[in-house]
């Protein structure tokens, strides 16, 4: 019982029966619903499918498949309209277009163009750029505290946020501490609530981004994001500028075992057309993905680790996807690494020094980003004529476009403390460099 479910709601609810082809009906019950307060309308019309084809009417196919020549032919023969294309009575186009035209002119005249429209809801590189925390050496942090951290310290300078989490506010990074949360009653929060609905706070974000002035920033663990990919994938079909925050990125979940640890889903992401996704290394190219994200014309996807990872960048990876954060003068080869991998690359780098094998070490936090640098500029962070190896705690697949050889998980987790399974599962420096070491002689 539909109507029943959404009047639990508290939904104002409208059957108005069987007018769904009676226009002047249909205005009466829209004008009752435009006027209602207080709660959201849902109309419920009840209507026949393919009306009024004589063929055609309550009949499935009419769903899917389009109407001949004939079958418009006898619908247009039951509506008492000339059997011509496109058919519209001319007094009815005059009067419509003149209508549009003068009422649009004096809508556009009292409404103006406010000074709020031009700027609220953006902000400049540099402006952002200088608000941005900078974490020093010794920072230990895992990049999803780093992510609210970031959040905060430029909350000054961005007051169109509004952050929200689907039941894992404290745990994402996704909040902003010294703010209330939002309600129908306190306008002024914001922090959304979202409650265990994934989907629905992924459709909320892409409404506010389109309707413009807010950027909206939601959270939840990476293994939900498949709960909200439609959302997803609307936000980058149709460019809304909001930010995904994915935490707990990888088998470094730990105990929750291989239901709550992503394997699959960084890979799923990347191949979303105009999704920027981006996997920081340590805090502060967390710090650069919110800049990347919050002057993006289009979604972003921030992809965020549980465990506590060291300060090894100065962030500026990001900028151009990849950057060399560990060079040699003739290197034999080249070690890739993204989020919390690029320390295990790093460690990968000083094991093979001790043998007398130098690599140079590439943070690569996004795809799409370097895929946008031209062929000459790739090739100075990757040089093709070497041995590429990279390392991610995630399935290897797409990973051929940049590497000559891949170490991560082709298969799913296991239940034990995160750092076991790291090593159960290969992703540890040892096991890097003996791909290395394999790739440079073979």
């Amino acid at each position: 019982d539909v109507a029943a479910r959404f009047r639990s709601y508290g939904w104002n609810v409208i059957e108005p029966g069987d007018v769904a082809n009676d226009c002047d009906a249909l205005e009466t019950v829209l004008a009752a619903a435009r006027d209602h307060r207080g709660a959201p309308t849902l109309v419920m019309l009840r209507t026949h499918i393919g009306f009024p084809s004589p063929e055609m009417t309550d009949k499935h196919e009419a769903h899917g498949n389009p109407f001949n020549a004939e079958l418009v032919s006898s619908a247009k023969k039951v509506m008492g309209i000339p059997d011509e294309p496109f058919f519209a009575p001319k007094e009815l186009v005059d009067a419509y277009r003149e209508h549009c035209a003068t009422k649009g002119a004096q809508l556009w005249s009292a409404f103006g163009v406010h000074d709020w429209q031009k700027n609220f809801g953006a902000i400049s590189h540099g402006e952002l750029t200088a608000a941005l925390p900078v974490f020093d050496a010794d920072t230990k942090l895992a990049t999803r505290q780093a992510f609210q951290k970031v959040l905060e310290a430029t909350g000054s300078v961005m007051p169109f946020v509004l952050a929200g989490a689907a039941d894992l506010t404290g745990n994402t990074g996704a909040k902003l501490a010294s703010t209330s949360g939002y309600s129908a009653s306190h306008r002024a929060g914001k922090q959304i609530y979202y409650g265990i609905r994934e989907h629905a706070m992924g459709a909320a974000m892409v409404g506010m981004a389109l309707h413009g002035g807010i950027l909206p920033v939601g959270g939840t663990f990476f293994v939900f994001a498949d709960y909200m990919r439609p959302s997803i994938r609307l936000a980058a079909l149709s460019k809304a500028r909001c930010v995904f925050v994915f935490s707990h990125d990888s088998v470094g979940v730990g105990e929750d075992g291989p239901t709550h640890q992503p394997v699959e889903q960084l890979a799923s992401l990347r191949a979303i057309p105009g999704l920027q996704v981006i996997r920081p290394a340590d805090a502060n190219e967390t710090a650069h993905a919110w800049l990347a994200a919050a002057t993006f014309d289009g979604p972003t996807a921030i992809i965020l680790s549980r465990q506590t990872v060291p300060a090894l960048t100065d962030g500026s990876a990001v900028a151009p996807g990849a950057a060399v954060l560990h060079a040699v003068a003739k290197p034999q080869a080249t070690l890739i690494g993204t989020g919390s991998e690029v320390s295990v690359a790093l460690d990968a780098a000083k094991l093979l020094e001790k043998e007398g094998i130098l690599v140079n070490v590439v943070s690569m936090p996004s795809w799409d980003r370097f895929s946008r640098l031209d062929s000459q500029q790739q090739d100075a962070i990757l040089p093709r004529s070497l041995p590429r190896i990279s390392v991610e705690a995630g399935t290897t697949f797409g990973w051929a476009a940049f590497a000559s050889q891949s170490v991560g998980i082709d298969r799913f987790g296991a239940s034990a403390p995160g750092a076991l399974v790291m090593e159960k599962l290969g992703i540890t420096a040892s096991h890097v460099a003996a791909v290395a070491k394999s790739a440079i002689t073979s």
